[in-house]
């Protein structure tokens, strides 16, 4: 197949990472030792900004001068509510720096939710990252007695500003210029004062089942969790990563950032979400981890792309496509690869695949990496039929990372592979809860005792609230969350993801919620990806004039009717949807139906659309 399955290319190379048991002490010995390398960049107004890892040295030890000349003290909390963008890193790195907590907070929360966090954290500095975020801090800074700084990284239309309370990073970095000309050595004590077991970073869980959660993480349990993900999925200074996702979200947080910190992975920082697929195909990335959602958006778009293609251009790619299916079953199986196959998978790649993955932005990458939320196997088989392999990995805010991850060179699809050698996994008897045990499991809740002794036992065992099974080999499948298995009226136990991840296969559908627990059949509320359907709509010369009209076209109906007929066609007639209904309303990352990083919340998305549902239960 392709030389991305050899072994050497995944092997793993701990003489390059650094050294270090704090994350601080992992950063400024990356300082020391990688200096005038690129560690960051970004794009900016169409430029890309490189930072050595001098200069982002040199930014972080002035924005940690200026937070201790303003009384910032170890064990202080700082949040940081922005997007994806180089200054969060040098905040975090900062806050580390002094010793302190950082938090990070979603740029789509409201202002009532940051007050909460900002609360419940005990944050005494706020970075924001514009005008629009800091409106609202200053709409809850009064209900925020402990606040006593809010930063703005861009001052962009806030020239006027007069507000003793706000100052501008670059102003902050200033007066740490200033601090750390009086106090050399302060910054130095405050690093070698961090010690392995002292908090470093709360991640707050989403909230769908009440109020957020903030998951404590030490300096050690994150540290050993670089280590034990970097056995797996292997980086060096020579890869080329993309951070595009939430950095208050684990994945990028812990798999992004941080694991760029330790091997020296360049971090590649898109404009902003809208032009992620721009900035891939630019970007190139070498290794690539992304959430399904990224992944079923890339497929659409090909699928889409080949319905404008010649005939003679839809025949070259069928005919690839399928020469790299029959490579990559193979591979999965662990069979033998002939001669004659490889030969025709070198003209594939050359007839289309290749342009298939320059069209992504992933020909340079040596391996994809998938989890955050269950995907579809048939998607995972197509991008190994492309050439590359797609590897899912499976853990929680809680887990500090991969619990379990399917080899590159043994990849079994609808598995979520067995437990990475850096902690134990088990299946519970009885309930079928997947369980963790190790060192990066984290410390707790924070202010919340009792859901801690709640998600962790005596043993040490965190309960994911999960449900799996394990082969003979020790690869894990989750079959469901424990709270959201279906039981029809009729006593049938089914697994909703299974559905949904068949249903998020089409190009022309975004997310699915299949409703059926205690009742005679299966619904399902559907979201359309907007773009797709709106081509599909033109080329067909449907009327529409607003997204609602959209949905509700009869050709629109029954497209989606028709992917719904493809699906039910794996399933047995029990486990078949019999209706369905299209969310009539444009939904973002703002809106509360969606998780920050695009997924339906069921349990809401169920109540707000109780009479839609009950509609389709006459």
């Amino acid at each position: 197949m392709s030389n991305l399955w050899n072994a050497h290319l995944i092997r793993p190379d701990a003489s390059a990472l650094l050294s270090g048991d704090t994350i601080p002490a992992l950063f400024w010995n990356g300082v020391d030792q990688r200096g005038s390398q690129t560690w960051l960049r970004q794009k900016k107004l169409g430029i890309w900004r490189s930072w050595s890892w001098q200069q982002t040295g040199e930014a972080v030890r002035e924005i940690a001068g200026g937070l201790m000349s303003l009384g910032f003290a170890p064990g202080d909390t700082a949040s940081i509510l922005s997007n994806t963008v180089v200054e969060w890193v040098l905040a975090d790195m900062a806050v580390l720096s002094c010793g302190g907590v950082a938090n990070g907070i979603y740029p789509t929360d409201a202002a009532s939710q940051v007050q909460y966090l900002c609360a419940d954290s005990g944050t005494r500095f706020l970075f924001v990252e514009d005008d629009e975020q800091l409106d609202k801090a200053l709409e809850i800074r009064g209900q925020l007695p402990g606040l006593t700084r809010i930063v703005v990284f861009d001052m962009k239309g806030l020239r006027d500003l007069d507000d003793p309370g706000v100052i501008s990073l670059a102003g902050l970095r200033e007066i740490g210029v200033a601090y750390l000309q009086q106090h050399p050595d302060e910054l130095a004590h405050r690093i070698k004062a961090c010690r392995p077991a002292d908090l470093a970073i709360l991640i707050y869980t989403s909230g769908t089942t009440g109020k957020p959660k903030g998951a404590m993480h030490s300096h050690a349990g994150l540290v050993y969790s670089l280590h034990g993900m970097h056995r797996i999925l292997p980086q060096n200074e020579e890869d080329q990563r993309m951070c595009f996702l939430p950095l208050c979200h684990a994945a990028e947080r812990i798999f992004g950032a941080y694991m760029g910190l330790l091997t020296g992975t360049v971090l590649n920082f898109v404009e902003n979400p809208e032009t992620v697929p721009e900035n891939v195909r630019e970007i190139a990335p070498t290794v690539f981890a992304g959430v399904p959602r990224i992944w079923e958006k890339f497929y659409s778009g090909v699928v889409i792309a080949l319905k404008e293609a010649s005939a003679v251009q839809q025949g070259a790619y069928a005919w690839s496509i399928g020469v790299g299916t029959r490579i990559a079953d193979k591979v999965l199986a662990g069979e033998p690869v002939g001669a004659a196959l490889k030969l025709k998978f070198t003209l594939a790649r050359w007839l289309t695949l290749n342009n298939v993955r320059k069209l992504i932005g992933i020909h340079r990458a040596r391996f994809l990496v998938t989890g955050a939320a269950p995907i579809s196997p048939e998607l995972i088989r197509w991008y190994l039929a492309l050439g590359i392999p797609m590897v899912e990995i499976w853990g929680m805010t809680e887990t500090g990372g991969a619990s379990t991850c399917n080899p590159i060179a043994r990849i079994r699809l609808g598995t979520i592979g067995p437990a990475t050698a850096h902690n134990e996994v088990r299946i519970a008897p009885g309930s079928g809860e997947i369980l963790v045990r190790g060192p990066n499991v984290f410390m707790g809740y924070l202010n919340q005792p009792g859901k801690t002794a709640e998600t962790i036992d005596a043993e040490g065992w965190l309960r994911t609230g999960d449900v799996g099974v394990v082969d003979d080999d020790g690869y894990f499948r989750i079959t469901d969350r424990m709270k959201d298995i279906i039981i029809t009226a009729g006593g049938k136990n089914i697994t909703p993801s299974e559905l949904e991840n068949e249903l998020k296969f089409s190009p022309y559908i975004t997310d699915a919620v299949v409703i059926g627990d205690k009742r005679s059949y299966l619904t399902v509320i559907v979201m359309i990806d907007q773009e797709n359907v709106e081509k599909f709509a033109q080329d067909s010369d449907v009327p529409f004039s607003n997204y609602a009209s959209l949905t509700r076209a009869p050709q629109v109906q029954a497209l989606i009717q028709g992917e719904l007929d493809r699906v039910n066609r794996k399933f047995a007639r029990v486990e078949q949807i019999k209706k369905f209904f299209l969310l009539d309303t444009q939904l973002s990352a703002e809106d509360e139906e969606l998780t920050p990083t695009m997924k339906l919340k069921r349990k809401l998305v169920q109540e707000k659309y109780a009479a839609q549902i009950e509609a389709m239960y006459p």
